[in-house]
């Protein structure tokens, strides 16, 4: 298994509210998005992707299955969250997105909640693995919009559920078999809102190696205008 991971500011805003966490060692990958007021976003993504890989850190080696672990870890992050956001006036409020992945084996497990995103490459395709968690979405799942009227709607940035901003939020937990050569992409909305499937997909087969495909990602979302923060992992099975 190999991977890279990079994450960008952008252009535009002041504070990196993304948070990334990469643990090889125990096939865990993630990407969360914080919102709120003040630097409460940053705050919030920290603490999901803390707590998650502190939990699973301590459990993963106890032959459970790794979803039934992932869920719970998810869990008990989101009541870290949760809690955290009364401590303190500036976090009141704040919740963050979370997608992630371990990898068992030829086995992927995932959980997501929110906009950010996990992809599936494999024999030359790009399949979205997660839904987004958006009103665009519960829109075009109405036959309201068409995606692209979505990519560039003015509600596009507005969640239906999100993690810390209740003590119980529901989460999507999945899991899929994998090929060899197959890559996963996880991403923040700072990319996959502002850069077609269909352009990620094209990078990620023309680059040279993993660093090359998430760096030049990451210039297509600031060549889009940056207008968010860009956070992107990939790791691709042996």
């Amino acid at each position: 298994m190999k991977w890279s991971q990079a994450s960008d500011i952008g252009s535009v805003r002041t504070v990196n509210e993304d948070s990334v966490c990469v643990r090889p060692e125990i096939g865990f990958f993630a990407v969360a998005d914080g919102m709120g007021g003040r630097q409460s976003g940053e705050v919030a993504s920290r603490i999901i992707l803390q707590e998650l890989e502190s939990f699973l850190i301590s459990c993963l080696g106890q032959n459970q299955d790794p979803g039934v672990i992932l869920a719970e870890g998810v869990k008990r992050a989101n009541k870290a969250v949760y809690v955290a956001s009364f401590k303190s006036e500036d976090y009141h409020g704040m919740g963050t997105t979370l997608s992630c992945i371990i990898v068992r084996g030829d086995m992927l497990y995932l959980a997501h909640v929110g906009d950010s995103r996990i992809y599936l490459f494999r024999h030359g395709t790009i399949v979205q693995l997660t839904q987004d968690h958006s009103m665009v979405q519960e829109m075009q799942n109405e036959g309201v919009l068409t995606k692209e009227e979505a990519r560039r709607h003015p509600y596009r940035h507005v969640l239906i559920r999100a993690l810390g901003v209740e003590l119980n939020m529901e989460t999507d937990i999945d899991h899929f078999q994998l090929l060899p050569g197959d890559m996963i992409l996880l991403c923040s909305d700072g990319l996959s809102g502002f850069v077609s499937d269909e352009t990620i997909l094209q990078v990620v087969l023309n680059a040279a190696d993993l660093d090359q495909a998430v760096n030049e990602l990451v210039q297509c979302a600031l060549n889009a205008g940056g207008a968010d923060n860009i956070s992107v992992i990939i790791v691709a099975v042996d």
